[in-house]
């Protein structure tokens, strides 16, 4: 019943991964929409860190597109990878994955949506997962790559999101205990990173 539920797109804390791909500061001049993807990006990571939901994060070739910004708070990271293959399922991040034990759902993020992300994705569909590509949260050099990227997503059984929409489905209920710290974060609306032109 549990994998049941995360196939129609509930997440739950105990059974969620967040998976942060290559958001390195040397992307940054090449993509318009990086600063409102990071701002949003680090909202999430956030709430993350305050709900428990475990985090793993890669970083592409790290010897020349150096560390993930700063903006970011990986401190509580289960593990912070360097790759060269697109995807963020290398050996190491797999084996990190099966000590995490009974995952269901896979929260991604970070660029290029329509290269890292998508490949991952494919990934852990093959695997079984259910995936939640958060699409406030992603970004490529080029608009059309990342809403085309977006469209496969979908096509291919992804859950196309947003922070928010994770956050509070991870919540699920005003009287959690984490609410009123969660709620800080999300007092007001996250950037704009043009979806609604999608």
């Amino acid at each position: 019943m549990a994998r049941q539920l995360a196939k129609l797109g509930y997440l739950e804390t105990k059974k969620t991964l967040f998976l942060l791909c290559d958001l390195q500061e040397k992307f940054r001049p090449g993509m318009k929409l990086f600063d409102p993807v990071v701002k949003n990006a680090a909202k999430l990571v956030q709430a993350g860190k305050i709900l428990n939901v475990p985090l793993i994060a890669t970083e592409h070739y790290p010897e020349k597109l150096g560390p993930i910004v700063k903006e970011l708070d990986c401190s509580h990271a289960k593990g912070v990878f360097s790759k060269t293959l697109f995807s963020m399922c290398t050996p190491e991040v797999q084996s990190k994955m099966k000590e995490l034990g009974d995952l269901e759902s896979v929260v991604l993020f970070g660029l290029e949506a329509h290269i890292c992300l998508e490949q991952t994705a494919m990934d852990l569909l093959k695997e079984g997962f259910a995936v939640h590509v958060v699409a406030d949260c992603s970004v490529s050099r080029s608009a059309e790559d990342r809403a085309l990227a977006l469209e496969r997503l979908r096509q291919l059984g992804c859950f196309v999101t947003t922070s928010e929409n994770v956050i509070f489905k991870l919540l699920r209920d005003k009287n959690h205990p984490d609410f009123n710290q969660v709620r800080k974060l999300v007092a007001h609306p996250s950037e704009d990173t043009g979806l609604a032109k999608l």
